[in-house]
């Protein structure tokens, strides 16, 4: 019997997760920074992912935008995964192939992961 990793990790969970990280003491706004923040429902083709609306700027955003998850195909939980298993020291290609994703895509996330955590590293 095989196990596949991807249906072990809940989608729930890992919007759950970013959330506490990106906003441990409650949300804000990305465009303002105001914490005059409503909840907005969820997106259509991600349930767990929760929408928000501004009530200062009237922006609306979900839990990844202003992220490096924001504005890709790949849902979260791969995303992480991807994380995971660079954490691991796996190679790309050995990525792909635990995800079942084509080489190219892996070694697109994984650059923009790595430039992501030197990016907050910086700051």
């Amino acid at each position: 019997m095989q196990v596949n990793i991807k249906n072990l990790i809940d989608d729930t969970q890992c919007y759950d997760t970013v959330r506490e990280l990106r906003w441990p003491e409650g949300r804000d706004c990305p465009f303002c920074d105001s914490r005059r923040v409503i909840r907005r429902g969820f997106d259509e083709k991600e349930s767990a992912r929760q929408r928000y609306e501004c009530k200062k700027c009237g922006k609306r955003f979900d839990d990844l935008t202003g992220t490096i998850f924001s504005g890709h195909h790949q849902p979260l939980k791969v995303w992480i995964l991807c994380l995971y298993f660079m954490g691991l020291n796996l190679s790309n290609e050995q990525i792909a192939k635990e995800l079942e994703l084509n080489r190219s895509d892996v070694h697109q996330m994984a650059s923009q992961l790595r430039e992501g955590v030197v990016k907050k590293n910086r700051k």
